[in-house]
């Protein structure tokens, strides 16, 4: 369940046992063109963005670290994968 809170964004709730466990790379540079669809509350440490770049979707992960941010991408899938893993996230099916 998505927590709620006076935020307008959702918090994402403590994964499910058993969840999904997303493999996190190096951000690609050679993106030049990138939409942010939807994105987790920026008041948590770590914030989740659906992105879509070149016809294919994926999740970024900022961590806002004291001073500096780290950033990881997903793999790239079809937009409409992307849409699923966005919605297991959510729900605490991966992470």
């Amino acid at each position: 369940m998505i927590e709620l809170t006076g935020c307008l964004s959702p918090h994402l709730p403590t994964p499910q046992g058993g969840h999904t466990r997303l493999v996190w790379l190096t951000p690609d540079r050679g993106t030049a063109r990138l939409r942010v669809i939807t994105w987790t509350c920026r008041c948590r440490a770590t914030l989740y963005e659906l992105c879509q770049a070149g016809g294919q979707g994926f999740i970024r992960r900022t961590l806002q670290l004291e001073g500096s941010l780290e950033v990881h991408e997903t793999y790239r899938w079809p937009i409409r994968q992307a849409g699923d893993i966005w919605r297991a996230l959510l729900s605490g099916e991966a992470r």
